[in-house]
């Protein structure tokens, strides 16, 4: 990849001084230490945005479903699967 574009960013001068410091300790070049965090960021945005994008697509989906009035209550749910783990409970007391 051709290295062409300059970037100039203001910092802080200690906060400059420890990082040079550290790429150094590394025997890294500060530039490349830089590019890598940048690919990093762009990569953890790109993930952000599918994230969100696949988060979305559920609340949509859950709310064509509510729309659609195919869903239940919070109640009729509990009531669900506490009647499905007393019948558990029982086939596993019956085989003690």
């Amino acid at each position: 990849m051709a290295k062409a574009t300059v970037f100039t960013m203001k910092l802080e001068a200690d906060l400059r001084d420890a990082f040079m410091a550290a790429t150094q300790a590394e025997d890294r070049p500060a530039s490349q230490v830089v590019r890598e965090l940048m690919r990093e960021y762009i990569r953890s945005q790109q993930q952000r945005q599918t994230y969100d994008a696949f988060l979305q697509d559920k609340v949509d989906i859950a709310r064509a479903q509510i729309a659609e009035g195919r869903h239940a209550s919070n109640e009729t749910v509990e009531a669900e699967f506490s009647a499905r783990r007393d019948a558990l409970l029982r086939t596993a007391d019956q085989h003690q």
